[in-house]
């Protein structure tokens, strides 16, 4: 296939990118400012990229943890209504599968809104409706620690599964047709969620363990569960997770962990969670995170991948690594809107 092929084959797919926190950075600006920043900084990088379906992650940093989490995620949120808005050629905030293929065909650029963890919420499951009021369509529970609703990976010593509260929060996402994220949740509560769960779940952000053995990546136990489910398991770009050099990793690495993802999950269950954090990351004062106590290299970034635009070379890794024109529309793209059409917004019967 000619380079012009390529082009032409990641243009005209639709192309679904399930996490970029750029959400944080937007946030960080004066209000006033939020829609004119994203279309200066983000926008072309989403259009050059081919970025058709953008899931957009509230995540509340450190900073604003506890006291400040609701206000900071009720900020987040009112962030992404005001870009929508202030964009209204190029973008569209969409709550359901309909309102997204109803933006494709406008020639705009869907965004959805998820919760990476709750910390505004914890407890309190009765706000998740009020969070779907707001246009929330994707959650998650954890992230890095333990929460009132279950623990994220890097707990995974204490064995815990979901709390209490953490069981009606799933069920409560169900319910409203909230897609339940297991990325960040450690491996006793993605063994929960995959015995109780009665919709198709997403891992936003997620390698495959048996290449890099990180807490933050999937098992092979635990992608055959997700895919047997329903599921879509998007596989996470930072480099860390990819490899334990992550300062060498190379697009190679990526591709390696598609392909084993597809192979043990199947083809229609692998999709793409970029987690792009680098640019974020460098904007942000002070950073988002410190991960330098963990050895987490957050700044080693694939040449060419550390932000959306350089999506189409993941097209053309794909294809190059063997995979077919039909597999590799479902990787970048389909296999999410698949999920997306049948579950989100959408009440359980």
């Amino acid at each position: 296939m000619s380079v012009h092929q390529q082009e032409n084959l990641h243009r005209d797919a639709v192309v679904a990118e399930t996490h970029n926190d750029l959400l944080m950075a937007v946030s960080a600006r004066p209000p006033g400012r939020w829609a004119s920043f994203f279309r200066e900084r983000w926008l072309p990088q989403l259009a050059e990229g081919g970025v058709d379906v953008q899931i957009l992650p509230v995540f509340v940093d450190g900073q604003f943890r506890p006291e400040g989490a609701l206000r900071q995620t009720l900020r987040m949120i009112e962030c992404a209504h005001v870009i929508a808005e202030g964009n209204a050629d190029a973008v569209v905030l969409c709550r359901d599968g309909q309102e997204i293929d109803e933006a494709l065909a406008l020639g705009k650029i869907a965004l959805v809104l998820a919760m990476e963890s709750m910390p505004g919420v914890d407890a309190s499951v009765e706000l998740i409706s009020t969070l779907h009021r707001l246009g929330v369509r994707v959650a998650s529970i954890a992230h890095w620690g333990r929460t009132p609703l279950a623990d994220g990976s890097g707990q995974d010593g204490t064995g815990s599964r979901l709390t209490a509260e953490g069981v009606e929060a799933l069920r409560e996402m169900e319910r409203l047709g909230i897609v339940f994220d297991v990325s960040h949740l450690g491996a006793s509560g993605v063994a929960h969620v995959l015995e109780i769960a009665t919709r198709p779940v997403i891992a936003t952000h997620s390698s495959a363990r048996a290449l890099r053995d990180h807490h933050r990546n999937l098992t092979d136990d635990q992608l055959r569960g997700i895919a047997a489910g329903g599921g879509v398991i998007c596989v996470n770009f930072l480099a860390a997770f990819l490899t334990e050099d992550a300062r060498a990793a190379t697009i190679d690495h990526l591709v390696d962990h598609i392909e084993h993802i597809a192979g043990v999950a199947g083809i229609d269950h692998v999709g793409l969670g970029p987690d792009f954090i680098r640019e974020v990351y460098a904007d942000l004062t002070p950073p988002c995170e410190d991960f330098s106590e963990s050895g987490l290299d957050v700044m080693a970034a694939i040449p060419g991948l550390d932000g959306p635009r350089g999506l189409p070379l993941v097209t053309e890794a794909l294809l190059k690594r063997g995979f077919s024109e039909e597999e590799t529309v479902k990787i970048i793209g389909s296999n999410v809107m698949r999920l997306l059409r049948a579950g989100l917004g959408r009440p359980q019967p």
